[in-house]
């Protein structure tokens, strides 16, 4: 599988060093960004989780699990954060650099969603040789109800409506597609893919493994079983599909290459296109790698995970104004 699996065990999920010093990690943004306003929303001391990226030969792998999410209803950012080797789920005002509040307490969050009504969470936890996933409240209380059982779940996403939960399964043959019913708790396997994201009626799109080792964006209708590849390239991978809030825009992570002279460099980097995925645009270009985005309640912003803007290459959560029109 070309992502990092989320059966890899948390220390090799998450990072919070800096990778080799190959990349200049004190500057924000680089010419290409340029319009691009970037705003850092977290501190050193948030620790937060950043999703290994790996890197052999001419080829780049990353865990492609959702680690960030906008608190429905307010100006709060959530994400993982790995303190005395536990990783949970923290909360902080996007507004300001302020003190986070820890959302969950467990030992091994993988990832994380809300309910679009904001009353609940959905996260993922490894535990010995599966990782399952659980439901919470996203208010109140760490009373945790467990969803799946026995198997490898994760990347938990409710739909629009908030009638299922559609997940990620890593099974012997690869990661399949399936859902939870909230109604009435039965569970359903779709196709093979993982990171889904609700696109509209009756469809998903997800990240699927391709035959030449590369990752693709596909969009699925559910319903009538139809499948189709809108982003794919023989040179990229692309993974973590999801769907700005007004329907315009599809927001990824892609691999890049950065070439300079005698500098042949792979890195991670986010990209939109058009739900059919036509008009596909590059959006940043730093040597850092940025992972996990998000869209902002009103799809004004990006929120991602970067190790850009600081000396050391420590990860934090950053913010991007979105403009395109």
């Amino acid at each position: 599988m070309y992502k990092i699996s989320a059966l890899l065990s948390l220390a090799t999920a998450f990072s919070l060093g800096a990778m080799a010093q190959k990349v200049d990690f004190s500057v924000v943004a680089v010419p290409e960004e340029s319009g691009l306003e970037m705003t850092r929303i977290s501190k050193n001391s948030d620790a937060v989780a950043m999703p290994v990226v790996k890197r052999s030969g001419t080829k780049i792998n990353w865990f492609s699990n959702r680690v960030l999410a906008p608190v429905p209803g307010g100006q709060n950012i959530a994400y993982l954060s790995t303190r005395n080797n536990l990783t949970n789920i923290f909360i902080k005002d996007a507004s300001r650099q302020g003190a986070s509040r820890q959302r969950t307490q467990r030992a091994g969050v993988m990832d994380f969603s809300f309910t679009p009504d904001g009353k609940y969470l959905f996260f993922s936890e490894r535990r010995g040789n599966n990782t399952q996933i659980f439901r919470t409240d996203a208010s109140s209380g760490f009373v945790c109800r467990q969803i799946t059982e026995g198997a490898n779940d994760y990347t938990p996403i409710v739909d629009s409506d908030g009638s299922q939960v559609f997940f990620s399964r890593n099974e012997k043959r690869g990661s399949s597609i399936w859902s939870y019913s909230l109604a009435n708790n039965f569970l359903s396997s779709y196709t093979s893919g993982y990171n889904p994201a609700p696109l509209g009626k009756e469809t998903i799109v997800v990240a699927r493994d391709a035959s030449t080792g590369n990752s693709e964006i596909w969009k699925i209708n559910y319903a009538t079983g139809e499948e189709e590849c809108i982003i794919a390239d023989t040179d990229r991978s692309f993974t973590s599909p999801i769907l700005s809030p007004d329907g315009q825009w599809l927001l990824f992570v892609g691999s890049s290459r950065i070439s300079t002279g005698k500098v042949n460099y792979l890195n991670t980097d986010l990209y939109v296109c058009r739900p059919d995925g036509t008009d596909l645009r590059q959006l940043t270009y730093h040597a850092a790698d940025d992972l996990s985005p998000v869209w902002s309640e009103d799809g004004h912003y990006i929120y991602f995970v970067s190790q850009r803007g600081d000396p050391d290459g420590v990860a934090n959560i950053w913010r991007l104004t979105f403009n395109i029109l």
